[in-house]
């Protein structure tokens, strides 16, 4: 509850509280130093406060021990000195701030500032100059207004000053409890430290060694340097039975009885009485009488109290709700601590525990590779002596025979070497094919023909991580080619992610280029797998791809699709933009009209390049109308006939002739008109950006309008005397029609 009692502009207790319009208080001390005069004739010049006489030496009489800078200053600064000398009435508080520019006042340019333990700035304190004169009596009114340090709302005073504030008796008495609350709770606790027999008071408490100390101590074993220098020292806690210390002896007796009843401010005699609603304010009889509270709403002082006294304890019910569900989400907290620290241990046990059976099961996997290269080794070592052992066994013989047949050659008899040399020849031929190509070659080779593959492992093992904690981009999507499809100038694409993928998914980018192989732009961004894009070029190429995004980032993009729109435009009259008297029919292929004014309804395509050709055919033709045909942008009028304004080109024609029109203005009267059963035809090329009519398969008149640029949609305008039908992806007539470019 102190911070509650404490001023904001000095930081100490509240002294003679004073309630400011935005219902914040401040110490009238306090509300002097802060408070501002400046004249009109002076507003140009920075506002600087002085007494009109000598400022005293010292603090005023009344300032308490705990005052700060600012509260000195402001009690220097009272104009009336009652309230220093300890006079507590409301007509005690009338103070007149004047005011010298900062040229009068001696300090030149500068002016500095003083702050307050609270952070809010205020004006310093000026003594007048020495001989100074009293303000010119021409000199203009002042303007004095005080500001709120906590809110800065602004509050004008008037002739009364401070006066006309109300002085907060009820929380003057609360200070003045825990005051003596807290200076009994000090007498009575005790220093922690002192080896005296009793222990000394204790003086001040360090909230960060949480120790007691009495001054000796506090100087002795608690000095304000070294480690020391940043610790708090704050006065003794008030123990709960003393008073205003939160035991239930408060003194409730003495604040409501002992205490002499408040006074009006107005009327220094007449005690209050009745509440002003408008004014939010007791007043007392006389007020309502002859004061300016006479016409407003007042009621009972002891109603308004008890009805205040309700709200607020109604209020402080919702408060010490929320207060029990803050302390236990605060046991929340701690036992969600608890948790955090058990089921990290938890999951420090089982990480050890997989790591430990990922080692284990390397091990055994080593042993078994470790046993095939062994098998290996030996398998080789065995070829090997085999083949030493055959060798060594045919050069023992070779050897044997080639001494043996050098030994029969040195004998001279030939009758026995003819004998023996028949036989000796041949053993010498087998003994040589013995040694066939590749005999003297080993084997087997001294390298291993083993290869371990461990660089997947090594990428799991660096990849290893928690699910929860790798943050991922979204793998490549894959493009439903079965769904993918084209329709008129209209594609439609739909996609999914590839099966067994966890990374999450927060949405899809789906780019598109501008049928040209133009570069790429995004055309739909969402969570959707399918979407379909309307408006496109006719007869034209698009290349469309489709990525995904997470809170990690874009994943990659994934294959491109061809669409190939329409060559040729298959398209209805729109009845969402058709004037309200067109009457649509036949799948909205066939027009009407209900009134006898010409009424414009469009096609539901519009055209922005390519050559498109469509035909009305004449249904019905009564009594000689003019029906116009043509192309219209969407915001074209729809009242009137089709070509009177600038947003549509069109030829209107009766049964005899027929004229083109555009703003307006009627060009190239052509003779043939139509009739029950003619077909006007329409064809729009924006390669070469010219418009030309047919009737009857014979162009009618010149190319109508030429250097046309821009998205045309088909229309048309009728009366009730004619009825047309449209047909639609007709082939370009063959007059006319452009060759068509290969698509790359």
């Amino acid at each position: 509850m102190e911070e509650e009692l404490k001023c904001p502009v000095c930081g100490s207790l509240f002294r003679e509280p004073i309630i400011l319009p935005c219902s914040h208080n401040v110490c009238l001390p306090c509300a002097r130093t802060i408070a501002v005069q400046t004249p009109e004739s002076e507003q140009h010049l920075p506002p600087l406060l002085h007494s009109r006489g000598p400022a005293p030496p010292a603090a005023a009489p009344g300032a308490g021990p705990g005052a700060g800078p600012g509260a000195a200053a402001g009690s220097a600064a009272c104009l009336d000195s009652e309230s220093a000398a300890g006079g507590g009435g409301g007509g005690d508080h009338a103070d007149k701030l004047s005011l010298h520019s900062e040229t009068d006042s001696g300090y030149g340019s500068y002016t500095p500032s003083l702050k307050s333990p609270n952070g809010v700035r205020v004006l310093p304190l000026v003594p007048a100059p020495p001989g100074a004169a009293a303000a010119p009596r021409g000199a203009g009114p002042a303007s004095s207004s005080l500001t709120c340090p906590q809110c800065h709302r602004s509050a004008s005073l008037d002739q009364r000053g401070l006066r006309g504030f109300q002085r907060n008796r009820l929380l003057e008495a609360i200070v003045q409890r825990y005051q003596q609350g807290r200076a009994a709770a000090a007498a009575a606790a005790k220093c922690q430290l002192c080896d005296r027999s009793p222990p000394e008071p204790a003086a001040v408490l360090c909230e960060q060694c949480e120790v007691l100390y009495c001054a000796a101590c506090q100087l002795r074993c608690h000095p304000a340097r070294g480690p020391f220098a940043k610790h708090r020292l704050a006065p003794p806690p008030a123990h709960p039975g003393a008073p205003g210390g939160g035991g239930d002896g408060g003194g409730g007796k003495g604040a409501g009885g002992g205490r002499k009843l408040p006074t009006c401010a107005e009327h220094d005699l007449e005690n209050y009485s009745m509440y002003c609603v408008s004014c939010r304010s007791p007043v007392c009889y006389q007020c309502l009488e002859e004061g300016k509270h006479n016409k407003h709403d007042v009621k009972a002082l002891g109603a308004m109290w008890k009805q205040h006294k309700a709200q607020l304890s109604q209020a402080l019910n919702g408060v010490s709700d929320k207060a029990k569900e803050a302390k236990e989400f605060l046991v929340q907290l701690k036992n969600l601590l608890q948790q955090i620290q058990e089921n990290g241990l938890d999951y420090e046990a089982c990480l050890v525990a997989q790591c430990d059976a990922l080692v284990d099961a390397l091990t055994r996997q080593k042993a078994k590779l470790l046993t095939k290269v062994t098998k290996e080794r030996e398998h080789k070592l065995k070829v090997v002596w085999d083949q030493i052992n055959h060798c060594t066994l045919k050069l023992r013989q070779s050897t044997g025979l080639m001494e043996y047949c050098l030994e029969v050659i040195k004998e001279n008899d030939p009758s026995g070497f003819l004998q023996i040399s028949d036989a000796l020849i041949k053993r010498v031929q087998v003994s040589q094919e013995q040694w066939v190509k590749g005999a003297l070659e080993p084997k087997v080779s001294a390298e291993f023909d083993l290869t371990l593959d461990s660089e997947p492992l090594l990428q799991s093992i660096h990849q290893l991580d928690f699910i929860q904690m790798k943050c991922r981009v979204p793998p490549v999507p894959l493009l439903q080619l079965e769904k993918c499809c084209t329709r008129n100038n209209s594609v439609t694409l739909a996609w999914r992610m590839p099966p067994l993928s966890h990374n999450p998914v927060e949405g899809y980018i789906l780019e598109l280029d501008d049928g040209d192989g133009g570069q790429f732009r995004e055309v739909y961004v969402g969570k959707e797998t399918l979407c379909t894009i309307d408006g496109l070029h006719f007869n034209s190429t698009y290349n469309a791809r489709v990525k995904a995004f997470n809170s990690s980032g874009v994943g990659p993009y994934s294959k491109t699709v061809i669409l190939q729109t329409s060559d040729v435009a298959w398209f209805t009259f729109d009845p969402s933009s058709a004037h309200r008297d067109i009457v649509l029919s036949n799948d909205n292929q066939t027009a009407t009209c209900n009134s006898y004014d010409d009424r414009v309804v469009l096609g539901t395509a519009a055209f922005s390049k390519g050559v498109h050709y469509w035909e009305l055919h004449v249904d019905r033709y009564d009594n000689h109308p003019d029906p116009a045909f043509g192309i219209a942008r969407i915001n074209v009028v729809k009242d009137m006939m089709l070509g009177k304004d600038d947003k549509a080109w069109a030829m209107y024609v009766d049964n005899n002739r027929s004229w083109f029109m555009h703003c307006n203005s009627h060009t190239n009267r052509t003779e043939g008109g139509v009739s029950k059963g003619a077909t006007v035809g329409v064809l729009l090329d924006l390669n070469k950006h010219n418009l030309t009519f047919y009737i009857n398969g014979q162009q009618q008149g010149p190319p109508a309008f030429e250097n046309i640029e821009g998205v045309f949609m088909p229309a048309l305008s009728l009366n009730r005397n004619v009825q047309v039908t449209l047909h639609t992806g007709l082939e370009v007539p063959q007059s006319v029609k452009q060759p068509k470019l290969p698509n790359n």
